[in-house]
């Protein structure tokens, strides 16, 4: 299924009446500046704050050294587990998981995405299940974190090597590290609660780069996770992702079990690796052929987060539809 804008005699309406009133008195020389494509992408409030009677859940940040995938690398870690009735509705079925790369833009309160404050709503209300949200970042190649913030400054010079190639690396090191550190945590431990080892209550989400990850290790290992969200992903020529369409449409007799929503803009990035809403709409054609269950929600903004943050709890929704025994 794709979501995407108006259109006029088969054009997408990209051109506001401000523009067009430019053009007709002669005054696009004198004051163009580039559109602000992301201008309507506003958070809702559930994204904003907690909703009245919603308990917030706890964050804890963590700076881990990698050992089996990654050796020599280290980042930063944050593991946000819902309030305490929230925890203990996981019974039996253990508590679902949901994994963000670049972690350090979804975990920020204050951010395009907010992601905690999303995960305590939706869980408050049942539309998604308990579930831990554990943000990871890329890798520095250091002993210890180069920068005392966490985000671009330095930028983490293993992110490519992780996110971009194709290969079960990242998810073996999801499976060998990072699923033990948040199994480990104390708060789950006094809880007496455990994390799902059912793939289909395991989430996992990327911007860019971040977003191709995310679909590789579902790919790759759907034996470990199956649900995929992806913002304006880089299904490009970095590491190979260009490659996806093909290979996604060569398991059409045999599709991989996973779940995959992509969002994307028209005014994303157009450079030497490829064209990222055309490499977006390739990767929906594919999985459309190919009998995958998908959505790809299309809108005109660029690469960033706003409108991804914008559909967030629509997103996750649907990532998580049915866990309830419900569709």
């Amino acid at each position: 299924m794709v979501r995407s804008w108006p259109v006029f005699n088969g054009i997408p309406a990209l051109v506001s009446l401000s523009m067009l009133a430019m053009l007709a008195t002669g005054s696009m020389s004198q004051a163009w500046q580039e559109p602000d494509h992301d201008q309507d992408y506003v958070l809702s409030a559930t994204s904003t704050a907690r909703a009245e009677g919603v308990a917030a859940g706890s964050t804890q940040m963590l700076v881990h050294s990698s050992t089996a995938a990654f050796p020599g690398t280290v980042r930063r870690v944050w593991i946000h587990l819902p309030a305490e009735a929230i925890l203990k509705r996981s019974g039996d079925r253990g508590l679902a998981v949901m994994v963000f790369q670049d972690g350090h833009a979804y975990v920020d309160e204050q951010g395009q995405f907010r992601a905690p404050i999303v995960l305590d709503n939706l869980m408050h209300t049942g539309k998604i299940p308990p579930l831990v949200g554990i943000f990871i970042d890329p890798g520095h190649t250091a002993a210890d974190l180069p920068g005392e913030k966490p985000g671009w400054q330095p930028a983490a010079n293993n992110r490519s090597v992780e996110y971009d190639t194709l290969s079960p690396k990242y998810a073996e090191f999801l499976q060998q590290e990072i699923l033990p550190l948040a199994a480990a945590d104390e708060r789950l431990k006094r809880s007496g609660v455990r994390l799902s080892d059912d793939p289909a209550m395991r989430g996992i989400c990327g911007i860019s780069s971040g977003g191709i990850c995310a679909f590789t290790v579902a790919f790759e290992r759907p034996d470990l996770f199956r649900r995929v969200l992806s913002h304006v992903g880089s299904f490009t020529d970095i590491r190979g992702g260009d490659h996806y369409p093909s290979l996604i449409r060569q398991t059409k007799e045999n599709p991989k079990p996973i779940r995959v929503f992509l969002q994307a803009g028209a005014h994303d990035l157009d450079n030497r690796h490829g064209h990222w809403w055309l490499s977006n709409l390739q990767m929906e054609k594919a999985l459309a052929y190919s009998g995958y269950d998908h959505t790809l929600v299309g809108g005109v903004g660029g690469h960033n987060g706003k409108h991804g943050g914008a559909i967030l709890p629509e997103s996750l929704e649907w990532l998580m539809r049915g866990w309830n025994g419900e569709e």
